[in-house]
C-alpha cells in the first residue's frame, strides 16, 4: 500500500517531498496543458522551497527519457505480446503511447527529479 511517508507517494501524487501534506502543483490535471509547469514555489505546510536553484527541474529531462523509454516498452509488450499485433502497429501504438502521455512523463519525471535531492521529514510532516 502506497502511503505518506513513503517517497513514491511524492513520485506518484506529487506532493512535497519534504512533508507530503500538499501538491506541489497548482493545477493537479496534468492535461491541462497551459498549467503544466505551475507550482507553487514554497510548501504551505512545511515551508520547503521547491526549485532549490535556478534551472533546477532542466535535470528532470534525463530523467524523462528514461520514463518515456518504460512508456515505450510497456506499450510494446501489451501491443506485441500480449495481442499478438505486428512490429507496424506495435511501433504505432508506441507513438500513440508516448504522444498521449507526454503530460503524464513530464510530471513523473519532475517529481522523481525531486526526490532524488529531498526526502520525507517526519518532524516537518507534524
Amino acid at each position: 500500500m502506497i502511503r505518506k511517508g513513503m517517497k513514491l507517494y511524492s513520485i506518484l501524487f506529487g506532493a512535497c517531498p519534504k512533508c507530503h501534506q500538499e501538491s506541489m502543483y497548482i493545477e493537479k490535471n496534468p492535461y491541462k496543458l497551459s498549467d503544466i509547469f505551475k507550482m507553487h514555489e514554497r510548501c504551505s505546510h512545511c515551508q520547503t522551497k521547491y526549485q532549490m536553484e535556478p534551472s533546477f527541474f532542466y535535470g528532470s529531462m534525463y530523467v524523462s527519457y528514461g520514463v518515456g523509454i518504460a512508456f515505450a516498452v510497456a506499450a510494446f509488450v501489451i501491443s506485441n505480446v500480449i495481442f499478438e499485433s505486428s512490429l507496424v502497429v506495435a511501433f504505432i501504438a508506441i507513438i500513440f503511447t508516448i504522444i498521449g502521455f507526454v503530460p503524464v512523463i513530464m510530471r513523473l519525471s519532475r517529481n522523481i527529479w525531486i526526490n532524488l535531492f529531498m526526502g520525507y521529514d517526519k518532524e516537518k510532516a507534524k
